[in-house]
């Protein structure tokens, strides 16, 4: 009964009703949009769209706009920034994430630091999220962004799964590469927006990363990987939520404990990648510590 009484108790309040509902919408689109990110190896760009925004939230807030239409531009101006150092320089595409991540950043820090001079901001807000303030139009727009992303990935998703794991193959059988790299992006820009009341700027990379590396080591094909993970994202999200509820916590870091913790599990105990189920499949990096024993071993020799 306590169990069951600690589980109904919260969901008397409407602010935790409005968080429980946008947590799970978060959870969702973020594992399945950031599964393509991990099967890519593009995590660092998933980072540098979701510190790209802070500027655009930035300047929509001085300009009093809609604060999801300046994060949204902002997240596609960084990618095409990204995409023009790529091709105008030798700049590679990891230094040039690297580069476009830290100035946007900056850039937003520094904006959101003048406008408090002025207006009472919380820029941890922005940083870590702020579910428990969500609003009914809060809602309103996560599910409205939830809807339009899930329907694209439906739409494409064998044009994304196969630009997603052959884009040579994908550009010579004629697919438009071009813009499903760009639409790939805009789904990434679309569900940081969505992700910022939840959990931030800072944490959104690991919504987005976490629960597709979570169910990469459990099943073996993409669109599992997608629904897997789509349910550990929404399990952590709960998962989260609740026990920032119980134990007073701040709401974003909770729900990126959860997450990081079922990773854990999963990297130790899964029945194909396990270090502690499977350990004929531990890489030797080991590597680094024959070497050090080695050098022990000369060391001790003289």
């Amino acid at each position: 009964m306590d169990i069951v009484h600690g589980l109904i108790e919260p969901l008397q309040y409407g602010f935790m009703q409005r968080s429980l509902v946008v947590a799970v919408l978060v959870g969702l689109i973020c594992a399945i949009v950031g599964s393509y990110l991990m099967v890519q190896r593009l995590a660092l760009l998933g980072d540098a769209i979701s510190h790209s925004v802070l500027p655009g939230v930035a300047i929509a807030f001085m300009l009093n706009i809609n604060l999801a239409i300046g994060a949204f531009i902002a997240g596609i101006l960084s990618t095409v920034v990204i995409a023009w150092i790529r091709t105008r320089s030798p700049i590679k595409e990891d230094a040039a994430m690297g580069i476009v991540l830290s100035g946007f950043f900056a850039l937003g820090v520094s904006l959101i630091t003048l406008i408090q001079k002025t207006n009472k901001i919380d820029l941890n807000h922005f940083l870590f999220g702020n579910i428990l303030g969500v609003t009914a139009g809060d809602v309103r727009d996560t599910a409205a962004i939830a809807v339009l992303v899930i329907a694209i990935v439906v739409l494409l998703y064998k044009e994304l799964l196969f630009y997603t794991f052959d884009p040579l193959g994908a550009q010579a059988v004629g697919l438009p590469v071009n813009l499903l790299n760009f639409g790939l992006m805009a789904l990434i820009a679309l569900t940081v927006v969505a992700s910022l009341k939840a959990v931030g700027v800072v944490l959104v990379l690991s919504l987005l990363i976490t629960p597709g590396a979570t169910a990469y080591l459990l099943v073996p094909r993409l669109y599992q990987v997608m629904l897997l993970g789509a349910i550990i994202g929404i399990v952590s999200s709960l998962s989260g939520m609740y026990l920032s509820y119980w134990f007073n916590l701040p709401s974003g870091p909770a729900i990126v404990l959860v997450v990081s913790g079922l990773f854990t599990l999963a990297l130790l105990f899964s029945p194909r990648y396990g270090v502690l189920t499977n350990p004929s499949n531990v890489q030797p990096s080991s590597g680094l510590w024959q070497e050090l024993r080695q050098l022990l071993k000369q060391q001790l020799k003289q």
